[in-house]
């Protein structure tokens, strides 16, 4: 048998090294540890070992006893698979929605990056049916895994875990863990064998407060550790009227000139958002014109993406997991995710075709088409045909990952530049707008009051999940605070 740790050991296969492949390992014995996420690299960014992003698992996982899930964004689930082939066959715990939308997004990582074969995906997909839990929001569950531990009264460690509203996406979740270690204090005055509870919290992702549909993360009671994500640690959003403003603006601009307006965004989250902040827009200015042949109710939206459209379907059907706001939308018989000017697009010629059709008439549309990194789906055929003609626009509302498409035109589009898609050259002459507000990611404010809100502040904070800069910023912010912030590697 081996002997518990005192304090719990952190091992990080992912997400140390920019903002993707999120995977940590929460280990309490030899014998004994969890994973919070299991994750896909993405772009230019590495593996733990720093080999080219690769969904291979090159760690041991013997005693990985369970894995828990925060999102199911694919850079935090897509090498689940992965893991179920090297031998996995613990339970995976994550939120009721997310169990709901998991298996979707396994199902179309499957069929792009692995294999088209049907039987295989179904005998994969019956398998993450079997090994699911799915749990209820702010209860504590004990994980039913049993480990080692020659040194409790027990014989065994007891995990216990809880779900809270995390506010990325749907179903997304922040993670408390907690068990219990020997009671120093307790000790030390005579009390010998006395436990106390250790707590670790795993932010995963956190929203962004007011952010479209979903009710903004809460901060948690108390912590001895937190892992928290950076992804904008040295940034600050605007303000939600301030970001409907601005997408309201660059509309009205893009669409001056006809042409169409296409945002790389997410099948999950991102879309759903961006659907809701139109329809808002096109409800209010509905009797308007944004020029002399084109009023806001006659403007079409696109989602040019089949995920997508089930993630949206999925939305619909999980309205209890909704915000005040949005379920208000209902009451008023408002369809914030189904209206009226909103078209699906689901067959592979009728995307070929759509997208010759806007290429050659540049009649104004808006289309939303993944992925947000431009990392391969259909964007791809919308960028190599609208990027070299100035009546369209590309308007980024997410992060764009270092070496991924979508950074090449961030960056180099606004200068005149060029990108390669399919080894084709591609001179940028469409307008690349970035609309940073709308990130579904908490900014640097928004991290550092989810530290400093909770009442009993952790011994250490973790920080994950970005790049350099945004990591040490924040680093420096809550020491500044008197709160002990390491980076983690």
């Amino acid at each position: 048998m081996s002997t518990a740790y005192k304090t719990p050991t952190f091992l990080h296969h992912g997400a140390v090294d920019g903002v993707t492949g999120s995977c940590h390992e929460y280990r309490l014995a030899d014998d004994f540890a969890v994973l919070i996420d299991c994750g896909l690299f993405q772009g230019a960014e590495v593996s733990g070992t720093g080999s080219a992003a690769t969904p291979q698992i090159n760690f041991a996982i013997d005693h990985i006893k369970a894995l828990i899930v925060t999102h199911v964004h694919i850079d935090h689930v897509g090498r689940i698979p992965y893991l179920l082939a090297a031998g996995f066959t613990g339970p995976i715990y994550c939120t009721e929605a997310s169990a709901t939308l998991l298996p979707l997004v396994l199902e179309d990582a499957l069929k792009v990056g692995v294999t088209r074969d049907n039987a295989l995906i179904k005998s994969f997909l019956a398998k993450i049916h079997r090994q699911l839990v799915p749990c209820k929001f702010k209860q504590w569950l004990a994980l039913d895994v049993v480990g080692d531990n020659a040194s409790s009264s027990s014989g065994a460690i007891s995990l216990q875990v809880k779900f809270q509203p995390a506010g990325h996406i749907l179903g997304s979740a922040y993670v408390e863990l907690r068990h219990k270690v020997a009671d120093d204090t307790a000790a030390a005055i005579g009390e010998i064998g006395k436990k106390k509870w250790y707590k670790t919290v795993f932010s995963g992702d956190l929203g962004a407060p007011h952010a479209p549909l979903l009710p903004a993360p809460k901060s948690p009671f108390s912590a001895d550790t937190v892992v928290i994500e950076s992804t904008y640690g040295d940034r600050l959003h605007e303000g939600r009227k301030e970001r409907q403003q601005r997408l309201q603006k660059v509309l009205l601009h893009a669409l001056r000139d006809n042409g169409t307006v296409l945002f790389p965004a997410f099948s999950i989250g991102r879309t759903q958002e961006l659907l809701y902040e139109l329809e808002a827009i096109i409800h209010r200015l509905r009797d308007q014109k944004i020029h002399k042949d084109l009023r806001w109710d006659q403007l079409q939206v696109i989602v040019d993406s089949p995920l997508a459209a089930k993630f949206t379907e999925s939305y619909r059907q999980l309205q209890h997991c909704w915000d005040a706001e949005a379920k208000q939308r209902l009451r008023q018989g408002r369809h914030p995710l189904s209206f009226e000017q909103l078209h699906t697009i689901d067959s592979h010629s009728q995307h070929l075709s759509l997208v010759q059709y806007l290429a050659s008439t540049k009649q104004p549309a808006i289309v939303i088409a993944a992925s947000g990194m431009c990392q391969g789906g259909r964007v791809m055929n919308y960028l190599s045909a609208l990027l070299g003609h100035n009546a369209h626009q590309v308007v980024f509302v997410g992060y764009q990952a270092r070496g991924t498409l979508g950074e090449a035109i961030q960056k180099y589009g606004p200068r005149g530049g060029y990108v390669d898609i399919d080894d084709k050259r591609i001179d940028i002459k469409a307008e690349v707008i970035t609309l940073s507000g709308y990130s579904a990611h908490a900014d640097k404010k928004g991290l550092i009051n989810f530290i400093q809100r909770m009442r009993h502040k952790p011994q250490q904070v973790r920080i994950v999940h970005g790049d350099e800069g945004a990591k040490l910023e924040l680093q420096r912010e809550l020491q500044s605070l008197d709160i002990n912030a390491v980076i983690a590697t």
